[in-house]
């Protein structure tokens, strides 16, 4: 009789054996664990990163050879992944609830650098092959899709990008996110989940009748988005007044930098970076549209002879 564990199955154990020693770990040995070890172990993050990058690597091998993504893009999906993962489960976490301008850096990674290179790598069709059928299922439900329809018409999504990172800075919130663990999960779930329901609508690879908005749209979105931001940062770095009492109540990491200095640090790390990040996601936009516009003409022939391109939908 064959009692063997089917790969995915171990794959699935070794993921949780993982995830335990590590909350054991951090529990009664919190002090001596390296930098780039959880300070506060999640097994939420643990496992949105750990599972996500096993269902990839499990769809490329699914994946017809043809019709796989490009190097370049599997690595920014792993690189995109990997960001996120360093600033919410390594000691950086630590730092970031210490000074408000390491807290803007974090966010910035959450919301725009980690999602953005998750998003440029479109690795949709990939996870969907790797995932296990209960899960796909799930994915692929009328649920699923009609949630994600309504969270990418283009005038919801450009609010909830920029509406999010304005809720969690008015100062009496962000108190309350920063001393409540719960709340502070909250937050940083957000942050990450709506960065890559904007940029996978941005930075959508397909062409405007599969993605179902143009590119005209999606530019609109990339620029958009940056005006809001600035005037947020510009707010924040150049006023006079500590807004954000709580690292002073729970004591800066680094002293010789004051309560002003930290928070004009703070506004310039919410002004200047998401700033850059939209005119590179629109320059993006523009070279998307390029290629939608080369390959149209070889589509069309493709689908008049009988074959279909694979390109359509991964993106390369």
């Amino acid at each position: 009789m064959d009692i063997s564990v089917p790969a995915g199955r171990r794959i699935t154990l070794a993921i949780v054996a993982a995830s335990l020693a590590l909350w054991w770990a951090c529990r009664s040995y919190a002090a001596d664990l390296p930098v780039f070890a959880p300070w506060e172990f999640s097994f939420s993050w643990f496992f949105a990163t750990a599972f996500p990058l096993w269902w990839y690597r499990r769809g490329l091998e699914r994946t017809p050879r043809e019709e796989r993504p490009s190097r370049w893009r599997s690595f920014s999906f792993v690189l995109g992944m990997a960001a996120i993962y360093a600033v919410l489960q390594t000691h950086f976490d630590y730092l970031a609830q210490h000074m408000f301008f390491l807290n803007r850096a974090q966010h910035v990674v959450m919301h725009h650098l980690g999602p953005f290179l998750i998003s440029l790598a479109w690795p949709w069709p990939t996870l969907l092959r790797g995932m296990p059928g209960g899960i796909r299922r799930f994915s692929e439900s009328r649920a699923v899709g009609t949630f994600l329809h309504v969270m990418r018409q283009p005038l919801l999504a450009a609010f909830l990008f920029v509406g999010l990172v304005a809720f969690w800075l008015v100062p009496s919130i962000h108190f309350r996110a920063m001393i409540d663990p719960r709340l502070y999960l909250v937050m940083n779930w957000s942050m990450v989940g709506d960065g890559l329901l904007f940029w996978s609508l941005v930075l959508d690879p397909r062409n405007a009748r599969e993605a179902r908005v143009s590119f005209g749209t999606r530019a609109a979105l990339a620029f958009g988005v940056m005006f809001p931001q600035i005037l947020i940062g510009a707010i924040i770095a150049l006023s006079n007044r500590d807004f954000y009492s709580f690292y002073a109540w729970c004591g800066r990491i680094y002293p010789s930098i004051g309560a002003l200095d930290d928070q004009a640090y703070g506004g310039l790390i919410i002004w200047i970076p998401p700033a850059m990040m939209s005119v590179v996601s629109l320059l993006l936009v523009l070279n998307a549209l390029r290629l939608s516009e080369e390959a149209a003409p070889k589509k069309t022939a493709a689908t008049a002879s009988g074959t279909i391109s694979a390109s359509s939908w991964t993106g390369r």
